[in-house]
């Protein structure tokens, strides 16, 4: 892997593989938590360049909440979710409020260690968008004016199951998980819950601890804990065959009923487990704390994909065989560091299929997937939370700034500064950056979001 400096001048560069699974986001929009429901995090948006970029100037907007997730832009409106469930449109352009919802248990928790971290999603006819809270419960508010259309529970303990990962949306359902709050405080259990859009029903219940369970659980009925899924990106959705793609994190594994540090392939609507992979080590990462799902696994073409771990560790699998439902464990095709061996909280972007960009607390590093391997291109010592793609463009959001690359060199063209980040990553939408502040830890209440413009 060459060392950022070292390259030359950039390849050209071509057009962007097409949103994955469902309708196409309309121009100018960011819909879901990585831009598609495959979570490639890539835009096709060519509004900003390596000439324009750094001439954006700064709005900062104080809002009445911290936003530890990323906002989503739809139909023209930029929608975020704070970290106590409000969930509120605003102008794009300006900042200004459009319409606010709050939930009914907002007085009872704000400020409390019952937060999310979820991020919103649009509706497949971008009529609509879908939020969660820290009460357990999904809603469906009305993109005009965040009237509630429906609300379904998702889990049967909110005090210990946490929203924490990103809502998704592909072929009619709503796709939501489950994970734990802060310190890992049982009983828990991941789990991915599947709804119908048109009317919030539950379609299906896969439970990544007494799997062979398939409907929500009380937590307390359960022999085993934790399996959380927590990470950014939640459910992926492979667009070559509509499947969903998982990582769990610390908790027992046994090959049948127990799927802790483990990567998991269900069907499309979550009603069955197709696939798994485990690594060889997972009895020491789960007493260990080493989490392999504080990640999520980048979908690449070709059926491959790529998943970290706060080992520090990136495989490189192949989702399309993988073993069944059994015990066996390993069967990785290749192994390389996270950048700066660091542990890996954010997820990667994928580009045109085999370019994987990831950030890390130690840097961001570039990989081109050819021959079925990794191969190294660029490297460097910035940090960052889970970069995202727009047309020529890659941006990474570090501890004082929004940092911005070519994608296949990893020369920085700007740094559009920031206050420090948290679960945050950036969107770029309408010839816009926009990205939040914040830690949710913090309980605070009151928050800041900049859109760059």
């Amino acid at each position: 892997m060459r060392k950022l400096g070292l390259l030359g001048a950039a390849a050209a560069l071509i057009a962007l593989l097409p949103a994955a699974a469902g309708s196409a986001p309309a121009s100018g929009d960011w819909p879901l938590f990585g831009f598609d429901a495959a979570r490639h995090n890539a835009s096709p948006d060519t509004r900003l360049n390596a000439r324009n970029v750094g001439k954006l100037t700064r709005l900062q907007v104080a809002l009445d909440g911290t936003v530890d997730s990323s906002p989503i832009v739809v139909g023209g409106r930029l929608i975020v979710t704070t970290t106590y469930g409000r969930t509120e449109a605003l102008d794009p352009a300006t900042g200004k409020v459009i319409w606010r919802f709050t939930p009914p248990s907002y007085a009872s928790i704000a400020g409390s260690a019952r937060i999310t971290n979820s991020s919103p999603a649009g509706s497949s006819d971008r009529t609509a968008v879908y939020a969660a809270a820290p009460d357990g419960r999904i809603r469906k508010l009305r993109l005009s004016d965040g009237k509630v259309l429906w609300t379904t529970t998702v889990t049967r303990d909110p005090t210990h199951e946490k929203m924490t990962s990103s809502l998704n949306v592909s072929r009619g359902l709503v796709i939501a998980a489950t994970g734990g709050y802060i310190g890992d405080a049982p009983p828990y259990q991941g789990h991915v819950v599947t709804m119908s859009e048109r009317t919030g029903r539950i379609a299906h219940v896969w439970n990544s601890l007494c799997a062979t369970r398939h409907a929500l659980i009380t937590p307390s009925t359960c022999g085993s804990s934790d399996s959380a899924i927590w990470s950014r990106n939640g459910a992926a959705v492979d667009p070559t065959n509509g499947t969903l793609v998982v990582a769990t994190g610390n908790a027992p594994w046994n090959g049948s009923t127990d799927w802790g540090d483990s990567t998991i392939v269900l069907s499309p609507d979550a009603a069955r487990m197709l696939r798994h992979w485990t690594p060889v080590d997972q009895a020491n990462l789960n007493t260990t704390d080493t989490d392999l799902g504080s990640t999520s696994p980048g979908i690449l073409a070709g059926g491959y994909g790529v998943q970290g771990g706060k080992d520090g560790k990136l495989r490189l699998l192949q989702l399309h065989r993988l073993p069944g439902v059994n015990a066996r464990a390993g069967g990785e095709l290749q192994t390389v560091p996270t950048p700066g061996g660091s542990a890996l909280f954010s997820v990667p972007a994928i580009w045109k299929g085999k370019w994987v960009f990831v950030s890390s607390g130690g840097g961001t590093a570039a990989w081109l997937l050819r021959g079925g391997r990794l191969h190294g291109v660029w490297s460097n010592g910035t940090g960052g939370t889970s970069p995202v793609i727009a047309g020529n463009l890659l941006y990474v959001a570090g501890s004082d700034a929004v940092h911005v690359y070519v994608p296949t060199s990893g020369r920085e063209v700007a740094a559009l500064p920031s206050g420090a980040v948290h679960w945050q990553s950036p969107i770029v939408a309408g010839g816009r950056v926009i990205s939040a502040e914040g830690n949710a830890n913090d309980h605070a209440t009151t928050g800041v979001l900049n859109i760059y413009r």
